[in-house]
């Protein structure tokens, strides 16, 4: 509620003091020579505040979208490699439409305005953006609004709060059936490439991404122990992955001949860097006449597999290095014969007597 008083100076001079106080809000207060801006005042303030339109800080009145982002992706994003590159290219886009805002003139509706945009606009490919595209846009903005919060408190508040995301597809789950397993496995065998089969084999058997993999050292393998020790995953959290089977005797073999100059398990002509399997891996598809089927998909082979054999979305999310299940859930249907057995077995358990 405001209030207002009214105040008479020893040289006759009449103002008027408003206070304004809501419930859970720091009382704000004004003076004005005459009682018609006072009023004025106390009414837009009030307002204000009720629709969370007061308490822009003067840095918010200061900075510009612009100066939000370039400081973002000078000082925020060298601290995230792997993703630096591509969030730098989300940004810009962002600051292309935005840039010569104040940040305390960026509302939710204006963000949506630029969403449905981005939407609907196209790649550099000439395709349509996909929803996960846009989420992937919103999410860079969304963390340099809680850094700008947070951190540099240039905002109250982020206004990607009130932005609500497109809905994502479930999500792709290509994996190859019997016949097309064998075939793929066959063909590598016939590459040209001698590292092909057991890169191929390593990654089905263990859901490595194609990144980690290539990224192995012989300090992460304990051939001993029979297990890989992943540092560098895509969450930032270490994994331990399994060697068993065949995939364990391909890198006994391997560690027998394995180059000296390096210490990465595959490094292609440049000893630092890993080899580029690309080319030896599309060849192999074009041989065992698959189509539709890309490197990350062996990603998702395993985790099919793991389903189809009892493993449980946890489970499956341990292996897979996933922190939540939201990830696994779009294999959750390839375990209905797994859970099924599970409920036939507790209702033998309390309905067995009866």
């Amino acid at each position: 509620m405001a209030s207002i008083n009214k105040h008479t100076s020893q040289e006759g001079k009449t103002s008027y003091r408003v206070r304004v106080r809501l419930k859970g809000y720091p009382v704000q207060t004004a003076s004005f020579d005459r009682l018609t801006d006072a009023k004025k005042w106390a009414q837009h303030t009030e307002a204000a505040i009720r629709e969370g339109r007061h308490f822009k800080t003067a840095e918010a009145k200061k900075h510009t979208f612009t100066e939000m982002v370039d400081r973002y992706i000078k000082d925020v994003l060298p601290t995230k490699p792997k993703q630096a590159s591509k969030q730098t290219q989300q940004l810009e886009w962002w600051k292309s439409h935005l840039g010569h805002y104040l940040l305390a003139d960026i509302t939710p509706s204006l963000i949506v305005q630029y969403r449905d945009e981005l939407a609907r606009g196209e790649t550099y490919r000439g395709t349509k953006r996909s929803p996960a595209t846009v989420v992937r846009y919103m999410a860079a903005l969304s963390h340099t609004f809680t850094i700008a919060v947070n951190e540099w408190e240039w905002l109250e508040d982020s206004p990607m709060r009130k932005v609500k995301k497109p809905k994502e597809s479930r999500g792709r789950v290509r994996f190859l059936d019997v016949d097309e397993r064998i075939k793929m496995l066959q063909a590598c065998k016939k590459s040209s490439n001698d590292w092909l089969y057991m890169c191929v084999t390593l990654a089905l058997s263990s859901g490595m991404r194609q990144g980690e993999l290539m990224g192995l050292r012989w300090s992460d393998v304990s051939l001993k122990d029979n297990y890989i020790i992943l540092h560098d995953t895509k969450n930032g959290d270490r994994r331990r992955v399994p060697l068993v089977g065949h995939a364990l005797e391909l890198l006994q073999a391997h560690s027998k001949v394995r180059r000296m100059d390096t210490d990465l398990l595959f490094p292609g002509k440049n000893p630092e860097k890993p080899i580029d399997l690309r080319r030896p891996f599309n060849d192999a598809l074009d041989l065992a006449e698959i189509s539709n089927f890309h490197w990350h998909d062996l990603r998702h082979c395993t985790a099919s597999y793991l389903a189809m054999n009892g493993a449980s979305l946890a489970e499956i999310a341990e292996v897979l290095g996933h922190k939540t299940l939201a990830m696994v859930k779009r294999y959750a249907h390839l375990s209905d014969g797994h859970v099924s057995s599970v409920v036939e077995s507790m209702n033998a358990k309390i309905f067995g007597d009866l």
